[in-house]
């Protein structure tokens, strides 16, 4: 490290600049542009990418191909467009013509941790690390590649060394008591967020962190906190919502249920205007579906794809009970549980043959329809082997726990077609509430909207139960609740493996949880939650008139779906 480096990172340094702010300026400063027309355009790509500056450069480029500083320039350009197929080529051809190119390097292991090629990413971030051993992005990212592929003790440590040398950054604290919930260390967790609350009063993010410990409790003072900082003026939009949803989690917990919903509904309105959202996507997909997965296909298909047995999905809506599903799977000795893997999504944007494939999309569908066996074989093997980086103890079967697979079912039969599914529903209002109430940086759908969603879900599966029966086995969670050892029983003479008592003492099962369930299933089962959501009855007509039949038929599929 240079002698500049070393003095950016000084103490004396670090309590007037945040460490991760210095370390990106040094990042960026350490190449200079020397080419006078590529500074103009730099500056004009740094402050609104056009399509003019990308067509600028690409004539630069055919002139000086090799020219580190065009590529990266370039490369920036179709990020901003998300065209991350052109963006990732640009990247590797950056760093062919300059390796030492540090800036151009992290950008290239960010895309490739965002394209879920964490290995690559890990490759990249290393040869980084080697250069710059205590440069904070760099150790970042590491710690989350680490946490997603399952090296957690790893990912740990990094995270706390983070906390501890940036005492000060908010940030930080809460990534390291994300990563300690995880771990099931859920009092050092919360010593983490409630640090981050005394360094930000007004972070959000800090306070839902609490509230979405589920058995973690506000006091008087945290709420009036909570309402006095929502009086700011000055604070993200970010904040807001995630102030209003733990404030909407507190008086949930004081049986306020008025006020609580009240919360709830302001936080999911200000999510709502995050995304662009069109109920007939996932419709038009549902009947794509239909119309191509039909029984003749997947008999006459079911011996291509790979023959690999082992992977186990389980899949659905979220808040039905697939965390408590899994958990109860990987307390078998068999059965490996790894986490929410976005590999089948990413090979069904592949397919798309879009650079940013539409959720719920159709293309993929048609060139699945008409791929050769080879081609079904080689996408199962793909996936296999993407996944062999989560499976960390050598048992013969794991689970990819993504709930929306559903969509994707028909793939999965094809490409892995000795696959087991099991689709986890619990009574849609429960679900759908559970949903409304809960924060996503992403953005979050209202009642009305979640509910013909659910009905196109149960719509969709009843599909596939029809065309292929006995493929796709079903928990229903209430029933899992009231009998488990029954429906354990069920549901393990499915996968053909034998009973096991540890999978009744599966909140005995040391792992590392993920998903906002994690304390829940920790626990041994209640039937507490059941009927939870009869307490925002008064406020759920959208919803219920939404789902409809789904709704007073369940969990019977309504005739007119089926």
């Amino acid at each position: 490290m240079s002698t500049t480096q070393q003095q950016a990172r000084m103490p004396s340094q670090a309590g007037k600049r945040d460490a991760f702010a210095v370390a990106a300026a040094e990042l960026h400063g350490r190449r200079q542009i020397k080419n006078a027309r590529l500074k103009k355009i730099a500056a004009r790509v740094s402050l609104d990418p056009a399509e003019s500056i990308e067509k600028e450069l690409r004539e630069y480029l055919a002139k000086n191909p090799d020219d580190a500083d065009a590529l990266s320039l370039l490369a920036q350009c179709e990020g901003h467009f998300n065209r991350r197929r052109a963006e990732l080529a640009l990247w590797q051809r950056c760093l062919e013509a300059d390796p030492r190119f540090a800036g151009a390097r992290y950008n290239y292991a960010n895309l490739l941790f965002k394209l879920s090629r964490f290995e690559d990413a890990l490759g990249e971030v290393d040869h980084l690390l080697a250069g710059d051993a205590a440069n904070p992005l760099f150790l970042q990212l590491k710690a989350n590649i680490l946490e997603v592929i399952g090296e957690n003790e790893q990912s740990l440590a990094i995270f706390e060394q983070l906390a501890l040398g940036n005492p000060k950054r908010a940030g930080s604290w809460v990534s390291y008591g994300h990563a300690l919930r995880a771990m099931g260390f859920q009092d050092k967790a919360i010593a983490a967020y409630r640090k981050a609350i005394e360094i930000r009063p007004f972070y959000g993010t800090a306070y839902w962190a609490l509230a979405n410990l589920k058995a973690y409790r506000f006091s008087e003072e945290d709420m009036a906190a909570m309402q006095e900082q929502l009086k700011r003026t000055d604070i993200s939009a970010d904040d807001r919502i995630t102030l209003q949803s733990s404030l909407g989690k507190a008086y949930e917990d004081k049986a306020a249920y008025e006020k609580s919903f009240e919360y709830y509904a302001k936080a999911n309105a200000g999510m709502r205007v995050r995304i662009t959202y069109d109920p007939d996507v996932l419709s038009s997909g549902v009947a794509a579906n239909k119309a191509i997965f039909t029984r003749e296909l997947l008999e006459s298909r079911s011996r291509d794809g790979c023959p690999a047995p082992d992977p186990i999905f389980i899949l659905g809506r979220p808040r039905s009970g697939s965390t408590l599903i899994e958990q109860i799977l990987s307390s078998h000795s068999a059965i490996e549980g790894t986490a929410e893997l976005p590999y089948i999504t990413s090979i069904a944007g592949q397919l798309e043959e879009r650079e940013a494939a539409i959720p719920y999309g159709t293309l993929y569908l048609r060139a699945l329809e008409k791929m050769a066996p080879d081609g079904l074989k080689a996408l199962g093997e793909e996936y296999m082997r993407l996944t062999s980086v989560h499976r960390k103890q050598g048992r013969p079967f794991f689970i990819d726990k993504k709930p929306a697979n559903f969509s994707h079912v028909g793939m999965i039969m094809l490409i892995l077609p000795n696959a087991k599914i099991i689709d986890a529903r619990r009574n849609p209002a429960a679900s759908a509430l559970s949903m409304f109430k809960h924060y996503s940086s992403k953005g979050r759908l209202r009642l009305a909207e979640l509910g013909r969603f659910y009905r196109d879900y149960v719509e969709l599966m009843a599909h596939f139960d029809r065309v292929a029966p006995g493929r796709i086995h079903r928990v229903i969670y209430e029933q899992m609740v009231s009998d488990p050892e029954a429906e354990v029983r069920r549901l393990l003479d499915y996968l053909g493996l034998p009973f096991e008592e540890n999978c009744l003492r599966f909140y005995e099962t040391k792992r590392t949880v993920l998903t906002p369930s994690s304390e829940q299933v920790r626990k041994p089962i209640s039937g507490e939650a059941v009927d939870h959501w009869r307490n925002y009855e008064p406020w759920l007509g959208p919803l219920l008139k939404g789902l409809g039949s789904v709704f007073t038929e369940y969990p019977s599929v309504p005739e007119e779906l089926r």
